[in-house]
């Protein structure tokens, strides 16, 4: 580290020109990053994608979907009401460019008592599906004899970006005024204390403006605009906390130059291992090949870099040239003696009864991980959409007023090797069929069986041998035989998001049949995706318990410390898990109830297992530094624990501060990730560090350095004898 820190204090100049260059040069596609952005995430390549497209190609099934909901007013007649939503409906198809539209009737079930509902179909998206979608708006405008709203996954999707971006500055309106005022409590003076913010801003901007080159490649799920932030500016801050810090304890007697690269080489390094461990704690849901858990992932660790590199580069050049002015405009008086002594003397007490203070930390975590569980995971769907939006609004209506909440539709694509009218595939199908409807969790099958009335492949041939008939029916098996491909729907007697849905599909894609059997409907998209994470996220885990072991391992030279972070880590992350079920699943201290997103465990363990790390290298890495000098445990504890612990408690703050300030989002899933980081971060800096770290530092006592001391002892060995 030597060397970086004489070559970063040497280019100072150069690097704050060239970091000025990039901000402006990223900031730019910064600013058209959430034009790229779009849906919730949930896509992945697999057998529910492939037959969602051999609809559309095979089947005439729409690409994409716009649910047209009409409420009547007072005083107009059913009659006036069906020819004013046919007019409507008409006007949308040619101001929208829509392939077609189906307009309720009282017939096709689309109209119940004042309320009714047409669908706005469209065969393809080629990127003008929001201009699309704003002329349809326009038009709902002029109607008078009806109310009419728009919903649907276009609308839904576009409504979910825009309550992101309102989120996101939501969030930063709360959290970055507070984050000034912990650290004008940190460091009393207004340049010390705006310097992290500031470095936290150039961090998150400079990763969006790199993160919006990633969208030729991939989707980018509108998540990234709130993971990217809340990432950025709670990392960013906290490294600039400890680099600032540890500079001003050095210029109080060292020359501006010596105080830099001292600080690189301590703080610096601390912020390599810390941002490595962040880095591969987010680098685990690489395993998932989910479009949400790769944006998150990416663009989780490009902020991380540039975090890192901001901390190790622009930092240290903004320090180098202010020197002593990084005091001035001091408006609070901060002692470092008075917080000294006080962790000190806690310090102390806990460790004067590590077994009390062991067992009483351990029952409290115990206790909070109980509702875990009861935690029952789902993926997020129009739910996590804020009342307040026409389109939740009008989905909601839709789905109470028209769908069977108890039913779930699966749709089997019947793939035969010559044509499905041949008479071998054709009564392979019906045998298909028949074993459908024999399923006990089937409510009911539509095919071409129950289209024409008939009951075996005989009938159905008969049929099509009659031209008469034939012409008649043709309509009805264009509907369900396109060439070697038959469709069936089963409408199951469950819910879609049940296990029984899931399990149905799972039985059905592994069962022997003469075909290729295409699964889709969304029991299928939802088995997919939670079997996607069950059975990669162990692959995940493993990859960052292990890598994390190996760095602290290396970074503190011993064997036992990595292993108890890890465990401490753990516990402390199944304990937030169950306040989580606890907060919002059981709808206590005032919100609303509502179930896990699928995604939090996976997030919240990437990225609080990482950033909760910081705190132990920072806190390892200075008791560390004391034991080297002292070789007395004890000591180097207590020592570590005074000259560390208000600043790493100003750390834990603003990153409270700043992620739990998500929790007054409206977007669900957004809020339960920004209450279970801040909640995972004050559980790891009260109760793990306040009461665990110093407690089992005292229990293992020298046994804490168990690898340090046998290198040292061995490095003493060599160099007797060769004296």
């Amino acid at each position: 580290m030597n060397k970086v820190a004489n070559a970063l204090y040497a280019g100072r100049r150069i690097l704050l020109v060239l970091w000025i260059i990039l901000i402006i040069g990223f900031g730019f596609y910064a600013a058209k990053l959430p034009s790229v952005l779009g849906g919730n995430g949930f896509e992945m390549k697999g057998m529910y994608k492939d037959t969602e497209q051999l609809l559309v190609d095979k089947f005439d099934v729409s690409e994409a979907q716009i649910i047209v909901l009409f409420e009547k007013k007072d005083g107009v007649s059913d009659s006036k009401f069906q020819q004013t939503i046919a007019q409507y409906m008409q006007k949308a198809k040619e101001k929208s460019d829509a392939s077609k539209v189906d307009i309720p009737t009282a017939s096709n079930k689309m109209i119940k008592g004042s309320t009714a509902y047409g669908i706005i179909h469209f065969n393809h998206d080629d990127g003008t599906m929001d201009k699309r979608v704003e002329k349809v708006r326009t038009l709902s405008a002029e109607e008078k004899e009806m109310s009419v709203k728009l919903t649907g996954g276009p609308i839904i999707e576009k409504d979910m970006n825009t309550a992101s971006q309102a989120d996101l500055a939501k969030a930063e309106a709360i959290g970055i005024p507070v984050a000034l005022v912990v650290l004008l409590l940190a460091f009393g003076g207004v340049i010390a204390a705006a310097i992290p913010l500031m470095i936290g801003i150039v961090t998150v901007v400079a990763t969006m403006g790199v993160v919006y080159f990633f969208h030729p490649y991939t989707e980018l799920s509108i998540f990234i605009l709130n993971v990217i932030p809340m990432i950025g500016l709670a990392l960013s801050i906290d490294f600039a906390l400890l680099f600032i810090n540890r500079f001003k304890e050095e210029i109080q007697t060292k020359s501006v130059e010596q105080a830099i690269k001292i600080t690189i080489q301590t703080a610096g390094r601390s912020v390599i291992f810390s941002g490595l461990c962040v880095f591969i704690g987010l680098a685990g849901m690489l395993f998932i090949q989910v479009d949400i858990f790769q944006n998150v992932a990416l663009g989780g660790m490009a902020v991380v870099f540039i975090a890192v590199f901001s901390a190790l580069t622009l930092l240290p050049s903004i320090l180098a040239i202010l020197g002593t002015r990084i005091n001035r405009l001091r408006i609070l008086k901060v002692s470092e003696q008075g917080g000294q002594s006080r962790w000190r003397s806690f310090a102390t007490f806990v460790m004067k009864k590590p077994v009390t203070m062991t067992i009483v930390s351990l029952i409290i975590l115990l206790v909070a991980l109980i509702p875990v569980r009861d935690m029952h995971l789902e993926i997020p769907s129009s739910e996590a959409l804020p009342t307040k939006y026409e389109s939740r609004q009008a989905f909601d209506t839709y789905t109470d007023t028209f769908i069977n909440k108890n039913t779930a539709d699966v749709y089997f694509v019947l793939e035969a090797k010559q044509d499905m009218l041949n008479e071998k595939p054709l009564t392979n199908a019906f045998t298909f069929i028949k074993q459908l409807k024999e399923d006990s969790l089937v409510k009911q099958v539509d095919s071409i069986s129950t289209a024409l009335n008939v009951k075996s492949s005989d009938q159905l041939q008969a049929m099509l041998e009659n031209p008469q008939i034939s012409a008649q029916t043709k309509p009805a098996v264009d509907s369900f035989i396109n060439g070697h491909y038959m469709l069936i729907k089963a409408t199951l007697d469950t819910d879609q998001n049940s296990d029984q849905a899931k399990d149905f599909v799972r039985k059905w894609k592994d069962k022997r049949s003469p075909f290729t059997v295409h699964i889709g409907g969304y029991p299928k998209f939802e088995q997919e995706i939670f079997d996607e994470i069950y059975e990669k996220a162990p692959y995940g885990l493993a990859l960052v318990l292990f890598s994390t072991y190996v760095i602290l391992m290396i970074a503190f030279r011993s064997v036992l410390i990595p292993l108890k972070a890890i465990i401490m880590n753990i516990l402390s992350l199944t304990a937030t898990f169950g306040l989580l079920v606890w907060l919002f699943q059981n709808g206590h201290l005032g919100l609303t109830e509502s179930n896990i997103a699928l995604v939090l465990p996976v997030f919240v363990f990437g990225l609080v297992f990482g950033l909760s790390m910081d705190y132990e290298v920072f806190l390892i890495s200075r008791i560390h530094e004391v034991y080297h000098q002292t070789r007395d445990n004890n000591v180097a504890t207590v020592e570590g624990l005074a000259s560390t612990s208000k600043i790493i408690t100003s750390a834990a703050l603003i990153m409270i501060v700043i992620t739990g300030a998500f929790a007054f989002t409206d977007v669900t899933p957004v809020k339960q990730m920004g209450v279970g980081i801040a909640l995972a971060i004050f559980i790891d800096a009260t109760i793990v560090r306040m009461l665990l770290v110093p407690s089992l530092m005292k229990l293992l006592g020298d046994a804490n350095w168990w690898f340090f001391t046998k290198k040292r002892d061995k490095s003493s060995s060599n160099e007797q004898l060769k004296s």
